[in-house]
C-alpha cells in the first residue's frame, strides 16, 4: 500500500495532523497508523486516580475544537471523549489504523519513498509513502523510569508504576508510600487519599507547586454573553500570553518568583507547616516544570492529614515498608513508584537514509521540526514549558505548507541541508528535570541559531510558521519534474 503521508500516532499531534491534512491538503491521500488499539495516545495509555491535565484545556485543546466544559483543569476521561468527539466531528476515523506499529523506515532516494516495516498485531507488512510525520509522542509507552531499590524483593505489598495501572488495585483504607513529587505524584495522592489510610509523598528534593482553580471564572462569564468559539479564543490568548509572561518573568526574575511561589504554600499550609524543607526547591522556577494543583487538593489532604510529605532519601524496602535515610520507617501495603518517563528518540522508530541509521543526538532539529540530513520528514514535539497543542497545531500547519510548497515547485524531495557552522552545545530542552537529563543523548540537538534554535515559545512560533515564507536557504528542494 502506498499514501501521500503517514502519520504515526493517533493522540493529540496525530489528530492535528489529520485535521490540517484534510483541511490544507485535500488531494493528499495518508493515514494515521497507531500501534495501539484505541486513539488518545497519553490519554488512553493513563489510568491511574486522577489523571488529569497539567495545562488547561484552553491551550491543551485545539485551536479548531473549542473545549466547552466548564473545568479547565479536566480529567483523563473528559480530555479523552473530546478526543474522540474531534475525531468524530472531522470524520478522520476512516483514516485512522489501529494496531499498527511502524517499526522501521528507510528513505530510498532513487524512488523518492520511505518504505516502512509494520507491526500488525502478529504480522509484519509493508508500506509507502512519500512524507513520513512521526506524531507518538516524547516518551516510551512500555519503559518507563523505574529505578532499583534496595530490598524491593523483600516488600510483601504491590509495588506498581502509575504508567501500568489496573482497575483491579484496591488501596481502600491502606497505607500508601507514593515515590516521587513531579506532575503524577501531585495529581495522585489526593485522589488516592480520598479513600486511602493515609498516603505519604516521599521525595528527595521538592517542586515548585502552583495552586489554581480548576474552573475558569473569566470563561464561565464570558460564556454567559458571547458565542462558544469567540468565548474559547478570547480565554485561549488570555492563557498563552499569561503563560508567557509568567515564563518571561520566571527567568528574568527567578528569585522574585520563587519567594512569591514559596509565600502563597506557606498561605496555604499555614505557619507550622515546613514549607522550606518539603516545598522550597533548589533550583529556580522553570529550571524544571511547575507542578499544577487544581482548587489547592494536594494541600486539602495535607491539612487534612490524609496525607503526608517526607523529604529524605531511601535506604532500603523492608517487608512491611520503606527506611529511609534518617532512620525514619514508612510503613506501606502498597508502594506506588511515580518516578517518572522514559524520553525515546523518533517513536522508537528505526530510522535510516539509504538504509545508513540515522542517529537522533547527531543531527539538528531545523525549526523544531524536521531533521538535517533527512528528506521529506517531520516529528512532533510540544512544549515544555506550556501546552503541548501549542506546538503540535502549528507543527502540523506548516507540515501542510511544506508539502503544497513541494507540489508548487513539481519537488519530489524536500530537505533540511546540514550546517555544521550552527551546531553548538546547546541541549535542546533547556530543563534540568531528571527525566530530561537521562534521555537527552537520545533526542536531537538544537543549533546555535535560527532555524535551528529551539526558542520554545509559541509567539516567535506563531509568526515563524504563519506569516514567514517557507524559503529558506537551509531548505532545499530537490528532484524538481520538469
Amino acid at each position: 500500500m502506498h499514501k501521500d503521508v503517514i502519520v504515526v500516532g493517533a493522540g493529540i499531534s496525530g489528530i492535528a495532523a489529520g485535521y490540517n491534512l484534510k483541511k490544507n491538503c485535500p488531494q493528499k491521500s495518508f493515514l494515521i497508523l497507531e500501534g495501539r488499539n484505541e486513539v488518545g495516545g497519553t490519554w488512553d495509555l493513563f489510568k491511574y486516580p486522577g489523571v488529569r491535565s497539567d495545562s488547561d484545556m484552553h491551550t491543551l485543546g485545539f485551536r479548531f475544537k473549542p473545549w466547552i466544559h466548564n473545568k479547565s483543569i479536566a480529567d483523563g476521561p473528559s480530555i479523552l471523549n473530546y478526543l474522540n468527539e474531534t475525531i468524530d466531528d472531522y470524520q478522520l476515523r476512516n483514516e485512522i489504523v489501529l494496531n499498527n506499529k511502524v517499526v522501521a523506515a528507510n528513505w530510498d532516494s532513487d524512488q523518492s519513498k520511505w518504505h516502512l516495516k509494520i507491526k500488525e498485531k502478529d504480522q509484519d507488512k509493508d508500506m509507502t509513502c512519500n512524507f513520513l510525520f512521526l506524531c507518538g509522542g516524547y516518551f516510551s509507552y512500555s519503559q518507563p523510569h523505574i529505578p532499583t531499590f534496595k530490598g524491593q524483593e523483600n516488600f510483601n505489598g504491590q509495588i506498581i508504576h502509575p504508567q501500568f495501572w489496573s482497575e483491579e488495585i484496591d488501596y481502600t483504607n491502606k497505607k500508601i508510600a507514593v515515590i516521587g513529587s513531579g506532575a503524577t505524584a501531585i495529581t495522585l495522592v489526593p485522589a488516592i487519599a480520598q479513600d486511602a489510610k493515609h498516603v505519604v509523598m516521599i521525595q528527595r528534593s521538592p517542586t515548585y507547586v502552583v495552586s489554581r482553580p480548576s474552573e475558569d471564572s473569566i470563561n464561565k462569564v464570558l460564556k454567559k454573553f458571547l458565542p462558544i468559539k469567540l468565548t474559547y479564543f478570547l480565554v485561549r490568548w488570555k492563557n498563552i500570553l499569561w503563560q508567557s509572561y509568567t515564563f518571561f518573568l520566571a527567568r528574568t526574575f527567578p528569585q522574585k518568583i520563587k519567594t512569591t511561589i514559596i509565600n502563597l504554600i506557606k498561605e496555604e499550609l499555614g505557619e507550622g507547616y515546613d514549607v522550606k524543607k518539603h516545598f522550597t526547591p533548589s533550583y529556580n522556577p522553570w529550571d524544571q516544570r511547575v507542578c499544577l494543583v487544581p482548587d489547592s487538593d494536594l494541600f486539602r489532604v495535607i491539612k487534612n492529614q490524609k496525607a503526608s510529605v517526607v523529604t529524605d532519601t531511601i535506604k532500603q524496602f523492608e517487608t512491611d515498608g520503606i527506611l529511609m535515610n534518617s532512620g525514619k520507617k514508612i510503613s506501606a501495603d502498597i508502594i506506588i513508584t511515580a518516578t517518572g518517563i522514559e524520553l525515546n528518540s523518533l517513536n522508537d522508530i528505526h530510522l535510516s537514509v539509504d538504509d545508513k541509521r540515522v542517529s537522533a543526538h547527531k543531527r539538528l532539529t531545523y525549526k523544531g521540526m524536521m531533521l538535517s540530513g533527512v528528506p521529506n520528514f517531520a516529528l512532533s514535539f510540544g512544549y515544555v514549558n506550556a501546552s503541548w497543542t501549542l506546538r503540535a497545531d502549528l507543527t502540523c500547519e506548516y507540515v501542510c505548507k511544506l508539502i503544497n510548497m513541494m507540489d508548487k515547485k513539481r519537488a519530489k524531495t524536500c530537505m533540511p541541508v546540514d550546517d555544521k557552522s550552527a551546531y553548538g552545545s546547546d541541549k535542546l530542552i533547556d530543563f534540568n528535570s531528571g527525566y530530561v537529563q537521562r534521555g537527552l543523548s537520545k533526542m536531537p540537538q538544537q543549533g546555535n541559531r535560527a532555524p535551528w534554535k529551539n526558542y520554545q515559545n509559541y509567539l516567535k512560533d506563531i509568526f515563524s510558521v504563519r506569516w514567514m515564507p517557507i524559503k529558506d536557504s537551509n531548505l532545499k528542494f530537490l528532484d524538481i519534474e520538469d
